[in-house]
């Protein structure tokens, strides 16, 4: 008897969890065991079936395919993670594999591709979009190159941000002495999350004190 790779299925398109679904019931390797249309009921049914993989959408109303990454994670190591999405944009890339994503392919993927994704899977071996692929290269590649300034991209208002975040201030806090609105401080934070590829304020926070952003602003 063969035993089964169990699936899971996160995305809030029903048309799609059923397409998913249908296809990878005609695999005799292949279990789909539940399915889930929010990131919030994903992660109570992980946390019950504990899947083998599970295939998440990355944008979703409420908690995002994100947050689903690394809390299943935290549930369920055991638990491979497969982002299947139509982004591929650095401020979904690097969070979503930072989470703990195994794999990141796009939907246009062909459905035996996705089937080969699953089984790769379950051996613990990473599949990546080729142009997700060339991403991750150049990010390395990137990284082993003098970098005298990691906070390049952000401008002197996301800076200063940036430091009120690292000093532990919330947004009404970083509102109140800034001047601005607590909406356009979380514009802020958006920005600077997304250029400097961290997940959340935290993360952050805590690369502004380890590259030393703090100490420059002393």
């Amino acid at each position: 008897m063969i035993e089964k790779i169990t699936v899971m299925i996160v995305d809030d398109h029903a048309i799609v969890r059923q397409g998913v679904r249908g296809y990878l019931a005609l695999q005799p390797d292949v279990e789909v065991i539940g399915d889930a249309e929010s990131g919030e009921a994903a992660v109570s049914l992980a946390a019950e079936l504990v899947p083998d993989i599970m295939l998440v959408d990355l944008i979703m109303p409420g908690m995002d395919g994100i947050e689903v990454t690394r809390r299943v994670k935290l549930l369920s190591p055991h638990t491979q993670i497969i982002v299947l999405t139509s982004y591929h944009e650095d401020e979904h890339i690097f969070p979503a594999l930072r989470a703990g994503a195994l794999s990141y392919v796009l939907k246009d993927i062909d459905p035996d591709e996705l089937v080969a994704v699953i089984r790769k899977a379950a051996r613990g071996e990473s599949v990546l979009h080729p142009r997700v692929a060339a991403r991750v290269v150049q990010e390395i590649r990137g990284d082993r190159r003098e970098t005298p300034n990691p906070f390049l991209e952000l401008s002197e208002r996301e800076l200063e941000v940036l430091r009120l975040i690292a000093n532990g201030a919330s947004n009404a806090t970083i509102a109140r002495k800034l001047y601005i609105s607590e909406k356009t401080v979380k514009g802020h934070v958006s920005n600077i999350l997304s250029k400097l590829h961290m997940v959340d304020r935290t993360q952050a926070a805590v690369f502004a004190w380890q590259q030393g952003l703090m100490r420059r602003s002393s």
